[in-house]
């Protein structure tokens, strides 16, 4: 593979602008996720050190493995919700290093309205649990919660992917055969007495630790039976009464390090094999990455030059580099592994989608997996582009997309935009780690053409009965819906709900593809086999 040559002028006034804007964007990332992760109201630390419990954080440093790296998956998830009320939805997860395994880690923050389930928590627990599934991850569930929250049950019990479908995500990882461990903290009431009850080892602290359908207030009012915490599910009543739970522990230091042991009885997965080669740094300075990225959405850069900053010895085969110029597509090599890249150099056009779906379809016949690398307004409109076939040639790339059985990864590094997203493996299309960067936008069209087309409706609308709008009226139409969109297409209100995995200052992108491309290795990979193509 050749070198990419860069053209970036680091010198020039347009290279110095944008990255002092970017990192700019890059340190309120890190304050943001700085205060998610450590900013708690006095009175909810001062409860837990009461109990003689650690924070979050602190049995995440108890249980991983010193030294190891932690992919943290959205931290941010529900920065834009619940009045900002719920850091990181109550709860904290990510892939770490336990006992020398690689691992997923869900863990309840009682810091956090007692570690109560808000329907946002519950969906980052599915996620975490999707994830582990897709990439047979053992689990190590830190249990400590109040239950759900009741004032929002209706948005968190009963649909498909509500509650009820962690646990029945535990079911699955069982029956593939992953393993997973509990460590009952806090009390797992109601529901949450189901995720050590599912898992195959769980601990339980002496005294803090309790797992039940109900507690004592419940049973009271629903039985008239009296109990205390500990008769009613404490830890010596489930270790040597009702076998509920396997492991007591005297504290939660002695319940971490029985957790770690259990973990270091499982046997290490055999990787999937695919080709590698001893890792590089890029050539480039990754730091360049914030001069490169354009202030303003609809301006376009050459993703090659991303590509560059990314990946090994920034060298790169590049297939068909004369056809379909605004798809990027090659080879490359990321921490040593071999990877396919797409990445938009503008929008979609018939070539471009047919170059795309081609490529996808060599990656999986070669057993390569694939990285998306997304800033796209869309597929090419028009009436020539639609007598050439765009809708149905930008459906070939959509259904070898969908089709792909090797592992895929998106970064959403500036726009992503209608279908454009579907054909570069948006969140509906099951890449296996989908991150954003600060600046990146999603959205079902920009802001501007939104806002325009519905004034146009309405004037019509209006112009059909008589009326003609003033530019003030238009304004007031126009502006309003500006705003909405500005606000919902950033990248802040994205991982908010959870439609990524988590925002990255781009220079950390490396490092996360390289612990996302590992974890992918232990599943293997199916035999390609594609829907019908259009032709």
């Amino acid at each position: 593979m050749k070198r990419i040559e860069s053209r970036l002028n680091t010198a020039s006034a347009e290279f110095r602008a944008n990255a002092a804007h970017n990192r700019r964007l890059a340190a309120e990332l890190k304050e943001k996720q700085r205060a998610a992760r450590h900013e708690r109201p006095a009175r909810d630390l001062e409860r837990l050190s009461a109990q003689n419990k650690m924070t979050v954080r602190e049995r995440l440093e108890l249980l991983l493995d010193p030294g190891t790296p932690f992919l943290e998956l959205s931290t941010l998830a529900a920065c834009e919700a619940y009045g900002g009320e719920v850091p990181s939805a109550a709860c904290v997860t990510g892939i770490g290093i336990v006992s020398g395994r690689e691992v997923l880690v869900n863990a309840g923050d009682p810091s956090v309205k007692g570690g109560a389930w808000y329907p946002l928590t519950v969906k980052k627990t599915v996620r975490a649990l999707d994830i582990a599934i897709e990439n047979r991850l053992p689990v190590v569930h830190l249990c400590d919660s109040a239950g759900g929250f009741l004032p929002l049950q209706a948005e968190l019990f009963a649909d498909k992917y509500y509650a009820g479908r962690i646990f029945r995500n535990q079911c699955i990882l069982s029956k593939m055969g992953v393993q997973q461990v509990a460590v009952v903290l806090g009390h797992c009431t109601a529901g949450g007495a189901y995720v050590p009850a599912l898992s195959d080892y769980n601990v339980i602290v002496r005294g803090t630790g309790a797992i039940f359908l109900a507690g004592p207030p419940l049973v009271k009012a629903a039985t008239g039976e009296e109990n205390t915490v500990d008769e009613l599910g404490g830890c010596d009543m489930h270790t040597s009464v009702s076998g509920t739970a396997d492991y007591p522990a005297g504290s939660e230091e002695e319940a971490i390090a029985i957790a770690r042991d259990i973990v270091a009885q499982f046997k290490r997965p055999q990787k999937t094999p695919i080709e590698w080669q001893a890792p590089e740094d890029p050539y480039y300075d990754p730091s360049e990455l914030y001069g490169i990225l354009p202030q303003d959405i609809k301006q376009q850069f050459d993703m090659k030059e991303v590509i560059a900053r990314l990946v090994d010895g920034s060298r790169f085969h590049e297939y068909q580099p004369n056809y379909g110029k605004t798809l990027v597509c090659g080879y490359a090599h990321l921490w040593g592994y071999k990877i396919g890249i797409l990445a938009n150099n503008g929008v979609l056009f018939n070539d471009s989608a047919l170059k795309g779906a081609h490529f996808i379809e060599l990656c999986n016949q070669n057993r390569v997996p694939i990285l998306f690398l997304q800033n796209i307004t869309g597929f090419m409109v028009g009436r020539e582009y639609e007598r050439r076939g765009i809708t149905k040639d930008g459906a070939k790339m959509i259904m070898a997309v969908a089709c792909s059985e090797v592992p895929k990864f998106t970064v959403m590094c500036h726009g992503s935009f209608g279908a454009g997203n579907y054909g570069m493996s948006g969140r509906a299309f099951d890449s296996r780690f989908l991150f954003s960067w600060p600046q990146s936008q999603i959205s079902v069209m920009g802001a501007e053409q939104a806002a325009n087309t519905l004034a146009d409706v309405k004037i019509r609308q209006l112009q059909r009965q008589g009326r003609q709008l003033t530019q003030a009226e238009i304004d007031a139409i126009r502006e309003p819906v500006l705003a909405e969109f500005r606000r919902k297409q950033s990248a802040y209100w994205s991982t908010s709900e959870i439609w990524d995995d988590g925002i990255l200052d781009p220079v950390d992108t490396r490092n996360a593809l390289g612990i996302a491309l590992s974890a992918a290795l232990n599943t293997p990979f199916a035999d390609p086999r594609y829907g019908i193509f259009r032709m």
